[in-house]
């Protein structure tokens, strides 16, 4: 049986762990790590602060060092998930043509 996310952004799969966040298919060549690093107090609420931001290569015949593609930080999941999505689109685009 196929493996069906409950939560998507922009038509990816969007998978959440504890303070971990993956965005992508597995399949693909690429996916985007994120970790949750601060989370601030917002109405009683804790809201996603500071987001280290990766783009992998699901390429598991490397080493973890070496599957880092890109990297940063942003303020704010929603920030961190478009310049995610940014880069996995370009990666996958770029695979493609390759």
């Amino acid at each position: 049986m196929a493996f069906t996310p409950k939560l998507t952004y922009r038509g990816r799969p969007l998978v959440r762990s504890n303070n971990e966040i993956y965005y992508g298919n597995m399949a693909d060549p690429f996916v985007v790590f994120m970790q949750v690093l601060t989370e601030k107090d917002q109405g009683g609420v804790k809201i996603a602060d500071k987001v280290q931001v990766m783009l992998l290569s699901t390429d598991t015949a490397k080493a973890l060092p070496e599957r880092v593609v890109k990297q940063g930080t942003k303020v704010g999941l929603y920030t961190a998930l478009d310049i995610g999505s940014i880069w996995l689109d370009r990666a996958l685009r770029d695979a493609a043509e390759a």
